[in-house]
């Protein structure tokens, strides 16, 4: 007998504070859930942080695990438990699976164990391994009163290829109101492979995009794609997937989106749309990621909800 004991100890990053980015967020016409003005109309203390700043925590150690194949074929899996607001501590958690080596679960929490998020990453091909979000997926039952989403429809496509790129000093328009430069003086967990003046030096010649700004990436042209409930309503993401396959993302490269919805729920206080974005190289249309996000709309901030529902169902 080798080894003394019988399963591997989880990996613990250090404690952060991630920082709040998106205050001045906007989108149809009103600020966002993360103004403080408006979180706290909804019944919550502070404007939260976007839930894929955690990720970069993750890197670090998933790195660790995997190697570069994490940037290259890596798949994080997170569904949101609780909201994180600035000035919070953030510890990032791994514990590997020793029947699949190419799978870990993984969780993140604040300093006196509030759950922040709970999850799933994996390398290679991710078909058939138990990820967070493809089990939530599957487990879901239809929604029965929509009124927010009640004109989309499962399958539904986006209207448009939307053409995005993400330079150092691009700023990526009212839903992401900064640059990556700006990103990068604040990130957890900074790596000269994302910088302008080391990035050459990274395994691939050139910077990468970090998985958080991934979701960033693609989530500032999401308004054309018309996939989207009745406004005006306030959302949250409630959980996400980003999954590379011919990975990583680069700076200052070219590619295109198509988004489709691949499911719609509902719970008491929200209604999701399921959505997949997926991901190609403009120049020869190679797929090289997709990204799934549980977008949750508030109901209680669509101004018309009550009398809506009644309208529909017959009751709120």
């Amino acid at each position: 007998m080798t080894e003394p004991f019988s399963e591997t100890p989880a990996l613990c990053g250090r404690l952060r504070q991630p920082r709040q980015m998106l205050a001045d967020q906007r989108y149809d016409g009103h600020k966002s859930i993360h103004d403080d003005a408006m979180a706290e109309g909804l019944g919550l203390s502070a404007g939260p942080i976007e839930g894929p700043t955690h990720f970069s925590q993750f890197d670090p150690l998933l790195h660790h695990v995997f190697g570069k194949a994490w940037f290259e074929t890596g798949c994080i899996s997170a569904h949101y438990q609780n909201m994180v607001v600035e000035g919070e501590e953030v510890r990032a958690f791994v514990e590997p699976v020793a029947a699949e080596p190419r799978f870990v679960r993984l969780w993140a929490e604040k300093r006196d164990g509030t759950p922040v998020l709970t999850g799933s990453a994996s390398i290679g091909d991710a078909v058939g391994l138990p990820h967070e979000l493809q089990q939530r997926i599957a487990n879901l039952r239809p929604p029965t009163g929509l009124v927010i989403n009640r004109d989309l429809r499962v399958g539904q496509r986006g209207a448009v290829v939307e053409k995005i790129r993400m330079g150092f000093d691009t700023h990526m328009g009212d839903h992401y109101p900064f640059t990556l430069a700006d990103k990068l003086a604040v990130i957890t967990e900074p790596s000269p492979w994302y910088t302008r003046e080391s990035g050459h030096e990274s395994p691939w010649g050139r910077p990468i995009i970090p998985t958080e700004m991934i979701s960033v990436l693609l989530g500032s042209t999401s308004a054309q794609s018309g996939l989207s409930g009745r406004k005006p309503a306030v959302g949250l993401f409630a959980g996400q997937e980003i999954r590379l396959l011919q990975g990583p993302l680069f700076v200052d490269q070219d590619y295109e989106l198509e988004r489709e919805i691949i499911a719609l729920s509902e719970s008491a206080r929200t209604e999701s749309v399921w959505m997949r974005t997926r991901v190609y190289d403009a120049g020869s249309r190679a797929l090289v990621a997709e990204m799934i996000l549980n977008g949750a709309v508030m109901k209680a901030s669509y101004p018309d909800y009550e009398s809506e529902a009644r309208a529909l169902y017959g009751s709120a």
